[in-house]
């Protein structure tokens, strides 16, 4: 060969090494694997070089236990999930890294190596874990009125949610509660949109990163779900509900003026996903409702993370056929579909709808597009696999981040009543403690909590309110197990752990052996004190006038040391009611600025103790 032509060939070399088109070795390096080159150019790349069916594969997510490996790999799936309860046996932080790579590694063989990302309900700590801290509820949060406070809940969840591998949460839950009956009014912050104003940014911020990294120790977060869905109708319940997934019948204006600011928020500290709500708005179910999940959020809002349905979310359109609710629905505007056990359905159903002309091929690649950009800016591509330095750090229950969650507890405590100074107690006194929730470590941590639905008893790790008040004492108090041997009683009384749809209640009564302790104690005429552990007000006007004290303690999980800390008075009171707690429920719902407002206790009402006594 001539000396001019191998300079030609040096050069054009050259400039293909320079582009990355040819690696040193001659093979070929695609843009979308190298770290340093921008993601829009990774995500353009990586689309242009996948089949349709490597596309679909990336808009579908299944249940961890509906799912092979092998099936992940085969059917390019984008995401897996564990739903709510649903862990790996044994139910230990190292099955759950184990687990995930088994999925993720799977993913990582295929043509083209996307990973998956791997959600799960990490609503108030990583919840589906034995072991892991547990904080207050939502509903607790709001109460603290503290955003700094939320942004470390949201790094220590980000922490131990990541050491076992999952990188995905889907929380927060930015709902605005406006009927306390819901059985989701413990997910939100509070009945109003200044509360989602002043703690969602935070939150996301502690999840993800103050500037939305995702990658690292911090997660990729969810804003839900959209949209209003704390505003439906009594009586429209779906699924034989009451409340849960029925319509929301409020203007466009009131639609936007109360249920909207969160998810604003929510975009601006850079939200990587945000899940589409069961209800539906002014008749239409949201799963289906492209003018708010395509005109509104995505193009009026700007949002540019990706849209997921929930659980099975599609299926609740009324279309005549599931073709029908899968074409719907992407049309829609959603993104990513959580079909847990019909993913197969999901994947069939869609590429005939895309060989149809139902659904077109822009659509199909602006959800993965969406996908893509959020995979490649939680670094997935780069560190795909559970960071094992973090699992060997031992950071999931450890002391300090229970001292947050202790913290936070601590905060919530909103004190309604405190006739002649009762609180706070002497550590020296002698303590008759009883009630339903005194010593139920399952009660206080409520629905969502190492199964779906929640359970009593002791599922986790973690100190009972009982068990925190006696830690506190002093010789010579003690706990009594007698009336006539105390000197204050302490009643803990409440509601049993329970999730969305299951927890609608129309009545919001105390229990029949609450009520009955209760009785005993206003018979023997020791001076009570009421800690109710709820996640929502309940009925109690008519009781209010025998008790001496009375304490709204939320759902505040593993730590029941910090209700010990605020009643014995080295903390005082600061928490204020996240929702109006109404007298009965003949006039209902009930929200502060309504016409005719006249609650037992108004929406931010919350006494402090006198500390000097």
């Amino acid at each position: 060969m001539r000396r001019h032509s191998w300079v030609v060939l040096s050069c054009l070399l050259l400039v293909l090494l320079i582009n990355g088109v040819i690696g040193i070795t001659g093979a070929e390096v695609p843009v979308y694997k190298d770290a340093s080159a921008p993601i829009d150019l990774r995500v353009e790349d990586l689309l242009s070089r996948m089949t349709l069916a490597e596309k679909i594969g990336q808009m579908t997510q299944a249940e961890r236990g509906a799912i092979t490996p092998q099936e992940v790999r085969r059917y390019f799936i984008g995401s897996v999930l564990s739903g709510g309860g649903s862990a790996p046996s044994p139910n230990t932080a190292e099955n759950w890294a184990q687990m995930y790579d088994g999925f993720q590694k799977a993913a990582m063989s295929t043509r083209l190596g996307i990973p998956i990302l791997y959600g799960t309900d990490a609503v108030h700590g990583h919840n589906n874990l034995w072991g892991a801290t547990i904080f207050p509820h939502n509903i607790g949060l709001g109460a603290t009125r503290d955003p700094e406070l939320l942004e470390r809940i949201g790094r220590i969840t980000a922490l131990e949610t990541k050491a076992t591998g999952a990188n995905w949460t889907f929380s927060p839950c930015v709902a605005v509660a406006r009927d306390v009956r819901w059985g989701r009014t413990y997910e939100s912050f509070g009945e109003t949109p200044e509360l989602q104003r002043l703690l969602v940014g935070s939150y996301i911020k502690g999840l993800q990163g103050p500037n939305a990294e995702m990658g690292g120790e911090y997660l990729v977060a969810t804003a839900k779900h959209f949209l209003g869905d704390g505003g439906a109708t009594w009586g429209t319940g779906g699924a034989g509900y009451k409340i849960d997934r029925g319509n929301v019948a409020v203007s466009e204006e009131e639609l936007r003026a109360i249920h909207l600011p969160g998810y604003l928020e929510a975009i601006k500290a850079g939200v990587g996903t945000i899940m589409v709500a069961f209800n539906s708005y002014q008749g239409m179910k949201m799963h289906e409702h492209k003018y708010l999940i395509t005109d509104v959020l995505k193009n009026e809002l700007g949002f540019d993370g990706f849209v997921i349905t929930d659980w099975e979310g599609i299926r609740e359109i009324p279309a005549p056929n599931y073709y029908q609710k899968v074409v719907r629905a992407v049309n829609a505007g959603i993104d990513m579909f959580m079909e847990p056990n019909g993913w197969r359905d999901f994947i069939t159903n869609l590429e005939k709808a895309v060989r149809n002309g139902d659904v077109s091929e822009e659509r199909i690649d602006d959800a993965v597009r969406r996908i893509l950009r959020v995979k490649f800016k939680a670094g997935l591509f780069d560190a795909p696999y559970a960071n094992r330095d973090l699992l060997a750090q031992k950071l999931i229950g450890c002391e300090a981040h229970r001292a947050v969650a202790r913290e936070a507890v601590r905060k919530s405590l909103v004190l309604l009543k405190n006739e002649n100074n009762l609180l706070p107690l002497a550590k020296e006194s002698r303590i008759y403690i009883a009630g339903s929730n005194a010593d139920d470590l399952g009660n206080q941590c409520g629905g969502w909590t190492i199964t779906w639905q929640g359970k009593s008893g002791p599922i986790t790790i973690g100190t009972t309110i009982r068990e925190g008040i006696e830690a506190a004492l002093k010789e010579p108090g003690r706990l009594v197990s007698n009336l006539d041997e105390a000197d204050v009683a302490v009643v803990v009384v409440g509601e049993k752990p329970y999730a969305e749809g299951v927890g609608d209640n129309g009545k919001l009564t105390l229990g029949a052996p609450d009520l009955m302790v209760l009785n005993q104690v206003k018979a023997a005429g020791v001076p009570v004190v009421v800690i109710i552990v709820s996640g929502r007000p309940l009925m109690i006007t008519h009781l209010l006038k025998d008790w001496d004290a009375l304490v709204a303690a939320w759902l505040p999980g593993t730590e029941g040391q910090g209700v010990a800390d605020v009643l014995f008075g080295d903390y005082n009171f600061t928490g204020k009611l996240p929702v109006t707690w109404p007298k009965d429920l003949d006039r209902y719902p009930l929200n502060y600025g309504d016409a005719d407002y006249d609650p037992l206790f108004s929406y931010g009402y919350g006494l402090a103790m006198d500390l000097k006594k």
